[in-house]
């Protein structure tokens, strides 16, 4: 069984979208998914505290059959990061670096989920 790790936002919205297009595009079989409400914004905020979401990130990634992947996700009209579309996809950047930097070995992936809960790959 293969594994990806999907830093998400809380939102029940989003959760399907993005499982069902990791598993179509990046050929896993399961998502370990950890959430934050608006994720995208909390990570790439640097003043907040993300070493609990690094820790679960470690647990999902030295999970046999982990495929060493995250994704980090920003979608419109989220409730714990009401910001502008512009701005999220600012934000996903900017945490997929951070992400990238604490964990240098996994592919870090961006994707926004628009308004019509269509995920699209962003970095």
């Amino acid at each position: 069984m293969k594994f990806a790790t999907c830093l998400n936002c809380m939102d029940g919205r989003v959760q399907l979208p993005v499982i069902s297009w990791i598993k179509n595009n990046y050929k896993v079989d399961f998502v370990d998914m950890i959430t934050e409400a608006g994720m995208n914004g909390f990570l790439a905020d640097s003043n907040n505290d993300i070493s609990d979401i690094l820790k679960k990130t470690d647990v999902s990634l030295a999970r046999a059959g982990s495929m060493n992947i995250i994704f980090i996700v920003g979608h419109h009209n989220c409730l714990g990061n009401p910001v502008e579309e512009k701005k999220h996809k600012e934000q996903v950047n900017i945490a997929v670096e951070k992400i990238k930097t604490s964990k240098p070995k996994a592919n870090v992936i961006g994707l926004w989920v628009s308004d019509e809960w269509k995920v699209e790959k962003i970095i």
